[in-house]
């Protein structure tokens, strides 16, 4: 029995909704139901895996080692499942998330091909009411949002765009099909961290591949390669103290932080080359931030940094004028998303690529037969859009949002979001967030980030029940400060000097405000421990109507 239901007038379809079924709503769905929640999860794809059912092109990989970027909560799960690469591709990440949900008898209260097109909060009957779709209408005590902070593609806004005749393809929403590209001209619009996994492999395949770049980024090689047996054994018998580690870290990967670091700026030029070298022998992007975390806050160790890559990138690509052009000058390393590559700026060398300067020759727009830039027009069978996506909010307002007074998330964020610890908004009473914005989400790695906020979510609605609290939200004194904070830890580094994602600058007349906690998971799940440790200090409890 329901014994929060049983406590109010109205007693709803199910105790919580879930939107989304990747590794946020898979877990959230499996710890409720632990706790003797009652759930339906509603996912717009015809599979389960989020992110991963929709982002399968070609080279999808995960910049986070596959050991790491795994679910914690099981030991039993982790030491059964068989990774087989350092870096894991799409289908290997998609099939660990259908083991999952199989595993854990999760599909029975998933409901597959339904996007959730309205939720609205009920004050007199203290539900939530949601509609879908499909014409699904239920009602529920609790709203969990768990859309993924990067799952609503960025459409190309480039003029022409309907009139070019050949194929398009959006990295964000690929086929289930293979595509074969062999024979034809390519052409790879953008040249972030989609892109730098799509463009070797197309190259591989296209007759001629033209890559448009407008902004050169940092990317750093993978050395991928498969996962020995007995490096598999070593980790998954350590597993549990990599995974502490993980928790306590700033990027949510178990790479240990000295006591004393030494400050980038102070070491000697030769001792830092060598211990970059090393690095970038190893691979791995988080790992080179780690290890040298002030390159984030102090400019001069950040162009010392940035200066090591660029020359790299010069000792590889064998035309200097190429070369040139794909070294970033416009931001500081690691202020947008730092890229993770096989053989990336190695495939400029080939003879059948062609790099494209859109800042010094712009779009002027596309036509039937290819894209025409102020200084050519370059033929095309087929144009891939590797355009991003709109981060941390698309996928929330989206959704016909409304909480008290019927106020509209969508109005409530006009001018950016705004959230208590990124895990519920003020005016939205029992609607919660999985990695919303303000909090670390993006900046970590996404699992542990995930499961942390889950696990805080169902402690949470268990003490409600305990407690017998009937709403819970957001105070906004407390989403004020926290988000003030948000905003002094950002303005400390020198994140806000890109016109990165992370600021929303992507999006044309999206509000320019910096929507990821830069303070680390660590600290962060100290925060929301204590938090909930206070009786859930900076949220207004309400509590439920007594009963004869």
């Amino acid at each position: 029995m329901n014994d929060t239901a049983g406590l109010l007038s109205h007693r709803p379809d199910f105790d919580a909704v879930i939107v989304g079924a990747g590794f946020a709503g898979l877990y959230m769905l499996h710890r409720l139901r632990e706790a003797g929640f009652t759930a339906r999860v509603f996912e717009a794809g015809d599979g389960v895996g989020g992110t991963w059912y929709w982002n399968r092109y070609p080279g999808a990989r995960c910049d986070i080692e596959s050991v790491d970027y795994s679910y914690s909560f099981s030991p039993e799960l982790e030491q059964e499942w068989q990774w087989t690469e350092r870096y894991p591709r799409q289908p290997e990440i998609l099939a660990y998330l259908n083991h999952v949900a199989d595993r854990f008898d999760l599909r029975r209260d998933i409901r597959l091909e339904t996007r959730v097109t309205l939720a609205h909060f009920d004050e007199a009957a203290g539900l939530w009411r949601i509609e879908t779709d499909r014409g699904d209408r239920c009602t529920a005590r609790y709203c969990v949002m768990a859309t993924g902070c990067l799952s609503v593609p960025k459409a190309p806004d480039l003029p022409g765009v309907e009139r070019f005749a050949g194929a398009t393809y959006l990295t964000g929403a690929w086929p289930k099909d293979e595509v074969d590209f062999s024979g034809l001209r390519v052409g790879v619009i953008g040249t972030g961290s989609t892109a730098i996994q799509v463009i070797p492999q197309v190259a591989r395949q296209a007759k001629h591949l033209t890559v448009f770049q407008r902004t050169a980024n940092f990317s750093v090689p993978a050395r991928n390669g498969p996962l020995a047996a007995d490096e598999l054994q070593r980790i998954k018998a350590g597993y549990r103290e990599r995974r502490e580690q993980s928790r306590r870290s700033l990027f949510g990967i178990p790479v240990a932080l000295p006591d004393a670091p030494r400050r980038t700026r102070d070491i000697p030029p030769a001792e830092l080359d060598r211990q970059l070298e090393a690095l970038w022998a190893q691979g791995g992007a988080m790992s080179l931030l780690a290890a040298a975390p002030d390159i984030l806050v102090d400019a001069e160790a950040n162009a010392r940094v940035a200066e090591f890559v660029r020359r790299k990138i010069r000792a590889t690509v064998q035309d200097p004028e190429v070369a040139e052009r794909l070294c970033p000058n416009t931001h500081p390393l690691g202020t947008k998303r730092l890229c993770l590559d096989s053989e990336y700026y190695e495939t400029f060398n080939r003879a059948n690529v062609t790099l494209v300067d859109l800042r010094a020759t712009p779009i002027e727009t596309l036509t039937p037969h290819g894209v025409r830039t102020s200084a050519s027009e370059y033929p095309l069978d087929a144009i891939i859009f590797a355009t991003g996506f709109d981060a941390m909010t698309g996928a929330l307002l989206a959704i016909d949002i409304r909480g008290r007074a019927g106020r509209r998330l969508r109005d409530a964020w006009a001018d950016g979001p705004h959230t208590y610890l990124g895990l519920a908004s003020a005016g939205f009473p029992n609607l919660f967030l999985i990695t919303g914005p303000h909090s670390p989400s993006v900046f970590t790695n996404m699992v542990p980030s995930i499961e942390q906020h889950v696990d805080w979510i169902a402690d949470c609605l268990d003490y409600l029940r305990a407690h017998r609290i009937a709403r819970i939200e957001a105070s906004a004194s407390a989403q004020a400060a926290w988000e003030a904070h948000v905003a002094a830890v950002a303005d400390a580094t020198l994140m806000p000097q890109a016109d990165s994602w992370y600021l929303g600058a992507n999006v044309p007349g999206k509000p320019r405000t910096f929507m990821a906690y830069l303070g680390g998971l660590g600290p962060y799940r100290q925060r929301c421990d204590q938090v909930a440790a206070e009786g859930y200090a900076g949220f207004e409890l309400t509590p439920a109507p007594t009963t004869a």
